[in-house]
């Protein structure tokens, strides 16, 4: 194994391992870790490069990294649990749990539109900046004030920031006050050993955080470099545009390394976790681990039924999204058609495959240009397919 990566991997998953190394050697990778399950099980636990983006400590198995819109993947699942419950109607409307919601045209917003991308709010009037956008009260104050660009429900475009500040005040006026960082430690962490997954950094683990930052992607061959389409190049640029629009919902962008920002709740962008953590929490959705089963096979079975799919208002290409996750599609590759789950803008990704039994989870310090689909966490994604070809093949199934 080459000296900048540890762990291990079943036999079978050696291509995850070569695909591992392959990013560090070929594609520019600083520090990431990836871990697998398999129908419950870990077959994949590797980890490599440095802690920090720029710095030489070498990353560690217990190192922990900001999960940007992975997050949202871990907020979903909280919503649809507390809907397995029957705490939370998906099909109520948001005003019959928060009445100040249905200001301007949004008393028919439902539970289901937010978690869908089709509320119609994915930008706001005023952005926050981060220490405001970390007051819950003011969050709930924005978004119930805010006017929709569309009918909700009629249409879909990605919310990268107003979706966890939704979600976040929905959680507080359903469970007594409960902030959805201290939800998801007791109704989801604890439950599976006590994962390194946190929606709001505990003081007493800060010190296990990478530096993130920027990376530029080494350069490649001009016949397999990738280019943005015209169309979406343009839309990022136009300080105008519902995507630009959207993104600065939460202006200046947040500092990922700012303590202060680690420790605040922020359910669409702030989740830090290690990529063992991020995958043990999916593979608990589609099946058992060690015992623990979050979901019921058909709150799993409504998680995968797409909600949205098409052009999409805020990212321009075309999406799909089922009850908060992002469901497989050229946007977002996942391992195949039945996978769910959620990208990080820059790189992360964690998933769950109910097919397949496979839960995955890539985290890394050094964060790209990309929004929905990272080449590095691609690889990956590949070599886990190329490796259950062989194992199936293998076992003669």
């Amino acid at each position: 194994m080459d000296r900048n990566v540890n762990g291990t991997v079943a036999e079978g998953f050696e291509p995850v391992r070569d695909a591992f190394v392959r990013n560090f050697t070929e594609l520019g990778e600083r520090g990431a870790a990836v871990a697998v399950y398999r129908d419950g099980r870990k077959v994949a636990d590797l980890w490599g490069g440095t802690r920090d983006v720029d710095g030489t400590e070498p990353w560690e198995r217990d190192t922990v990294q900001v999960l940007h819109s992975a997050t949202k993947g871990v907020a979903a699942a909280a919503a649809l649990l507390l809907a397995e419950r029957g705490v939370l109607d998906l099909d109520a409307p948001v005003a019959a749990y928060w009445p100040e919601f249905k200001a301007h045209g949004k008393e028919r917003l439902t539970v289901r539109h937010v978690l869908a991308h089709r509320g119609g709010i994915p930008v706001v009037d005023r952005p926050l900046t981060p220490a405001e956008a970390s007051d819950p009260d003011r969050t709930a104050a924005t978004v119930a004030a805010q006017a929709p660009l569309w009918k909700p429900g009629t249409d879909h475009g990605y919310h990268p920031h107003t979706y966890g500040w939704i979600l976040g005040e929905l959680f507080r006026r359903v469970t007594d006050g409960r902030h959805i960082g201290e939800w998801i430690e007791t109704e989801i962490s604890r439950p599976l050993g006590g994962l390194d997954l946190w929606v709001g950094l505990p003081a007493h683990q800060a010190h296990r955080v990478g530096r993130a930052g920027r990376v530029q992607p080494p350069e490649t061959p001009g016949a397999l470099r990738t280019r943005p389409k015209r169309s979406v190049a343009e839309a990022y640029a136009d300080p105008a545009s519902t995507t630009s629009r959207a993104f600065a919902a939460m202006t200046p962008p947040p500092d990922d390394n700012d303590p202060a920002y680690r420790a605040a709740v922020h359910p669409s962008s702030n989740g830090i976790a290690t990529a063992d953590a991020l995958a043990r929490f999916y593979a608990a959705l589609i099946g058992e681990v060690d015992g623990v089963r979050l979901w019921s096979p058909a709150t799993t079975a409504a998680a995968t039924r797409a909600q949205s799919e098409g052009p999409d208002r805020t990212l321009v290409v075309g999406t799909r999204f089922g009850l908060g996750h992002m469901l497989h599609g050229p946007a977002s590759p996942l391992l195949g058609p039945a996978s769910f789950g959620h990208p990080g803008r820059g790189g992360p990704l964690g998933l769950a495959d109910p097919e397949t039994g496979i839960a995955f989870a890539y985290v890394t310090n050094g964060f790209r240009k990309t929004v929905t689909s990272d080449p590095r966490a691609q690889a990956l994604v590949r070599a886990v397919r190329t490796s259950l070809t062989a194992t199936t093949a293998g076992s003669g199934a």
